[in-house]
Formats: C-alpha cells, sequence, structure tokens
C-alpha cells in the first residue's frame, strides 16, 4: 500500500499494490490498523454505503456535524470519478484548500476524509459505484451540504457541460454562509493527531 497525505492535512490518498495474474487481480483494500497509524486517529467501521451514478454527477459537497463527526474511507467500485476533498475547519492552516484525486475501480485506489472535511465527486462513466466506509452511523440532520460550484472554493471539477445533481446540492449554502451559521467543525476539534471525536 502506497500513502500520500494530501494538501488537505488529515486527508490521505492510498494505492494498493495489485496482485494480477491471467484471472485477473487481487488487492488489500482497507486494513484498519494501518489507517489508524497513519492517521493518528482511531477508525472503527459503523455503517457502509454506496451510490450508483450515471456520468456527469455531482454529488457533494457533504460532511457531517461535529459531533458526532465521520471520516470516511471512500473507493470507487466501477467506473471512474475525480473525487475532491475540502478542508472545511473552522481555524485549519489549509482552511478552503482542496485536493483532488481521480478514483476508479482498475487502480483500486481510496481516499481517506477525515472528520470535519467536506468530500465530493464528479463522475466520468456511466453505471459508476462508490463505496464509503464511514466512522459513525448516519444521524438525521447531522449532515453539512456545501454548494460544490461556490465561488469562494472554486473547486476544479473539469465537467464541460452542466453537470447531473440533485435539489439538496444545488441550493446548499456556500462556504461562508455555513461558518457564519456554525455548522463547519473547528480545527481545534478534530485536528489530526488531536483527542478523538466521540464516536456514535
Amino acid at each position: 500500500m502506497h500513502t500520500a497525505e494530501t494538501a488537505v492535512p488529515g486527508a490521505y490518498v492510498l494505492t494498493p499494490d495489485l496482485l494480477a495474474d491471467e484471472r485477473g487481480s487481487f488487492h488489500e483494500a482497507l486494513r484498519v490498523p494501518a489507517l489508524e497509524r497513519l492517521t493518528g486517529r482511531p477508525f472503527t467501521p459503523r455503517q457502509i454505503n454506496y451510490s450508483t451514478s450515471r456520468r456527469n454527477t455531482l454529488r457533494g459537497i457533504h460532511g457531517v456535524t461535529v459531533p458526532p463527526g465521520q471520516a470516511k474511507f471512500v473507493t470507487c467500485v466501477r467506473g471512474a470519478v475525480r473525487d475532491i476533498v475540502v478542508d472545511l475547519r473552522v481555524g485549519s492552516p489549509a482552511f478552503g484548500h482542496h485536493h483532488t484525486t481521480l478514483l476508479d475501480a482498475a487502480s483500486g485506489r481510496s481516499v481517506y476524509v477525515p472528520e470535519g472535511v467536506g468530500h465530493g465527486f464528479l463522475t466520468l462513466t456511466d453505471d459508476t459505484c462508490v463505496c464509503y466506509v464511514l466512522s459513525s452511523e448516519h444521524v438525521p440532520g447531522t449532515q453539512v451540504d456545501i454548494d460544490p460550484l461556490d465561488p469562494d472554493l472554486a473547486l476544479p471539477w473539469g465537467f464541460t457541460e452542466p453537470p447531473l445533481m440533485s435539489a439538496k446540492d444545488t441550493h446548499a449554502p456556500g462556504v461562508e454562509a455555513a461558518r457564519l451559521a456554525g455548522l463547519l467543525a473547528s480545527w481545534d476539534d478534530v485536528a489530526p493527531g488531536g483527542a478523538p471525536t466521540p464516536q456514535l
């Protein structure tokens, strides 16, 4: 497994070693103790979600309030996506910074998204399927949605035609409005290597 920290502190790209032969390939996608050593934070899977999307679907930017907080281990298991993480932790030295990764089924590459960091992706193929391994269960009312087209973030989605988006994402507030509303996590509460946020 090859790991690389991104421009967003505490967010990592993990690329597995593929063992290939005439049958196909095998790889190890996630080893929790190794992930915890890498991030300096506990990660206990509490829920696993999948989304399936047609090409040019934009999902995000999504996060969860702290508490309860939620870290994600995101993998594209079919198709390909342009994946973006963006630092939404108020007081972070990288607040508003982002990192873009190509996630595709062929590489097995994954992204670890720490608590307080927003996440989204644009699908590059039809019938794309993304898996999310989550550190906390879904709690109604704790979702944080940020406008993925917010000019203050200026995220490089790279679409050439208007993307397909949910009404929820289309009407989500920009990052400054979310900050003023008190929806964003504090860097002091979720900084990498700091005290872990209690999980549900």
